[in-house]
């Protein structure tokens, strides 16, 4: 009897500390009371204790719910979490309806002793955190084995877009909208330089308007959106959305120019503009609305002009090279694919060596006196004469972000420049043996944004410091700083570049403490450097000359824009456009442009040899031209 009393008693204690609520005191006494009453029916008694078990449980459930909707446990639960691993991965829940053996082996397994992470070196003390499920990381597509997924998912992954419910419309998440800023930052500080300024004029454009200029209307008409109804009202007349903003403006311009006096004219405009492609649309590439700058200018005089058009073109490469670290060729095209109702283009063209197609990165255009008589932009100049104004036009789009990851992404994810990245460095505390290094990381961070580098902590205690490593370097941020307990007593941090191989010479290094800023500083600008050069050797290789057809099919169809000698006749472009689509395997090749550049393209020169004939005709060459497939 009495061995009963104390093994009912011992059992009751336990349950009795484990769970400390009333309901279950009652039930302990009832449980006494019963004994007493009842010495013979033990094994009622037993029975009574096996349902208290079941009713309120031995173990503590402090459930939460993952977004997949997944069940996971606090860490207190050491009995049910017997193991959480380093990566921060909960261990599921136990099946509280298992076999009785189960439970028992469950209810006497010894617990192992958890050690708490102690913040900034101080006594640990600090309730225990919660620690989060981790989620996959890493692409699911290999660069060269398959670019158009690879690109799609590497820019949802990165965090550059988002999809939308409207096909070829794309919303630009912060990560990317701040490289676009970078952008603008640098392009809106030059032209202001050149006493350009900012204005904004409407979105809509009358169809009287758009359709004055014949030829310019017919080069968009494919892709121009109208809006056509007002609520459950049709429009008296359609109203376009500008695909472009020439024939929105020049109407104004007739009336704000009426002398010698109000020239030059010289705005920009940065807006969104709608041109509804019917091809395949592609993430910054090729999207049905996309957000750009577009400059308009009027000036008196055909050199005034011509002059612009060169310097602006040379903003767009600054732009490509010195910021976004991609090459590119400047050139005029030709008249197939110059601006519609303009006298000439010129062109910056850039190349993804991956799927051997250019990519037209930004064109400044003469447009001649065209649009100034359509729309009658009338001076009068110091002589009293009435002339027409010679004008200009030029843009510049999100398509340079995505040329950017198309060039320097890799199987890990993004490879940011370091001066467009939005953030420059990434400081990890790496917790060693109790010790979390997240003060000494607070104290790197300060002194690097004290430095004007643009620099973030990460120091999220559910996510293990690996899984961070990766997401950092999905997202492209050029440095990686860890800082474990052994870097503060050496007074030095661990520095990872993002734009070298794992094993490279020079991706990894331990710098002191005392010199993290020069030091920095001058990583940033040897990254900056080396991506160019990177990407210059690449584009080089891809660069072939051929002078008869047979050689001009075959570097085509080896991935590479190809210089030739060419007759620049319009039928022949034609006939060069139509043999690449039905004798090639990757679509048809066109002209990218008429190279200008002597020193990137040292081929090119001035005037062909006498004698020289057209690659495609066989007729007396004219110019060398830079033949390619593209986007």
């Amino acid at each position: 009897m009495h061995l009963w009393l104390a093994y009912i008693t011992f059992n009751m204690d336990i349950l009795f500390a484990t769970r400390r609520d009333l309901e279950f005191g009652i039930a302990f006494v009832q449980v006494r009371l019963c004994f007493w009453l009842c010495s013979r029916a033990v094994h009622s008694s037993q029975q009574v204790l096996l349902r208290s078990h079941q009713r309120f449980g031995v173990l503590k459930e402090e459930a939460m719910s993952e977004p997949n909707g997944d069940k996971v446990v606090s860490v207190h639960d050491l009995d049910v979490a017997e193991e959480v691993s380093i990566a921060g991965a909960e261990a599921p829940l136990k099946d509280l309806d298992a076999p009785e053996e189960t439970k028992e082996k469950l209810k006497k397994a010894p617990r192992e002793k958890k050690k708490e992470i102690v913040h900034g070196g101080g006594a640990a003390g600090a309730k225990k955190k919660e620690v989060k499920k981790e989620s996959g990381l890493g692409l699911t597509f290999k660069k060269e084995e398959n670019f158009g997924d690879w690109y799609s998912d590497l820019v949802v992954r990165g965090e550059m877009i988002e999809y939308y419910d409207v096909s070829g419309c794309y919303i630009l998440r912060p990560w990317s909208y701040a490289i676009w800023e970078s952008i603008k930052d640098f392009f809106d500080k030059e032209i202001k330089k050149m006493g350009i300024e900012n204005t904004y004029f409407p979105l809509f454009v009358s169809e009287k308007a758009l359709t004055k200029e014949k030829n310019h209307v017919e080069g968009f008409a494919p892709e121009v959106a109208w809006v056509t109804k007002s609520g459950d009202s049709q429009l008296e007349e359609p109203i376009a959305i500008r695909p472009t903003s020439e024939t929105v403006m020049y109407p104004i311009f007739a009336k704000w120019i009426r002398g010698h006096r109000d020239l030059p004219l010289r705005i920009n405009q940065w807006c969104n503009v709608v041109r509804w492609e019917f091809k395949h649309p592609t993430p910054f590439i090729r999207s049905r609305e996309f957000l750009w700058q577009e400059g308009h200018t009027a000036f008196a005089t055909k050199e005034e002009a011509d002059k612009e058009v060169h310097a602006i073109l040379e903003l767009y490469r600054r732009v490509y090279e010195e910021l976004l670290a991609v090459p590119v060729i400047k050139g005029v095209k030709s008249e197939i694919e110059k601006f519609a109702g303009g006298l000439y283009t010129t062109t910056v063209e850039a190349f993804i060596p991956t799927t051997g197609r250019g990519v037209q990165a930004a064109t400044s255009h003469c447009l001649g006196q065209n649009f100034a008589k359509m729309f009658e932009i009338m001076f009068e100049d110091d002589k009293g004469e009435r002339k027409m104004v010679w004008q200009n036009s030029w843009g510049l789009t999100t398509r340079s972000i995505g040329v950017m990851v198309m060039v320097h992404g890799d199987d890990k994810g993004l490879v940011l420049p370091p001066r467009v990245a939005p953030i420059q460095v990434v400081v990890i505390p790496v917790p060693f043996k109790g010790i979390d290094p997240s003060d000494e990381c607070l104290k790197v961070v300060h002194q690097l944004q004290q430095a004007d580098i643009r620099v973030k902590e990460d120091l999220r205690d559910n996510y293990s410091p690996g899984w961070k490593y990766s997401h950092w370097e999905l997202k492209g941020v050029p440095l990686r700083i860890e800082i474990g307990p052994r870097d503060i007593e050496k007074k030095q941090v661990r520095v990872v570049r993002r734009d070298l191989e794992d094993k490279a010479e020079g991706r990894s290094q331990d710098i002191p403490v005392a010199d993290l800023v020069e030091r920095i500083g001058k990583i940033l600008d040897e990254m900056q450097k080396h991506l160019l050069e990177k990407a210059r050797e690449e584009r080089s290789l891809c660069i072939a000359t051929a002078y008869n057809w047979d050689d001009f099919m075959a570097a085509l169809n080896n991935k590479k824009m190809v210089l030739a000698p060419w007759c620049d006749e319009v039928e022949v472009e034609e006939n060069v456009k139509a043999r690449t689509k039905s004798e090639g395997d990757g679509g048809a090749a066109k002209t990218l442009c008429m190279p200008f550049e002597h020193d990137t393209l040292p081929v090119v020169q001035e005037f062909l040899p006498e004698g020289t004939k057209c690659f495609a005709s066989g007729k007396p060459a004219k110019r060398w031209a830079l033949w390619g497939r593209s986007y």
